[in-house]
């Protein structure tokens, strides 16, 4: 899909800065709609928005750990 090729070519022309300002821009979306669900629904919401973090969270997490090992790696040799 040519919107797959776009956003992986915007990821490659942007620093880490302008990933971390995507990054508080879904936060910040996140948190408004967090303030729309009504009191009773809140538990649901944590819970499924709790399972998608860890599931996204411990891939991002390892993949960077791997890239820091693999860069220390380059620079010692």
């Amino acid at each position: 899909m040519k919107l797959f090729k776009v956003a992986d070519q915007y990821c490659k022309e942007s620093t880490w800065k302008t990933l971390a300002l995507v990054k508080f821009c879904l936060f910040s979306m996140g948190l408004m709609a967090g303030l729309k669900i009504p009191k009773n629904k809140k538990k649901m919401f944590y819970t499924v928005s709790g399972t998608v973090f860890i599931m996204t969270y411990i891939p991002l997490m390892a993949k960077f750990f791997q890239v820091w090992i693999s860069a220390e790696n380059t620079g010692k040799n």
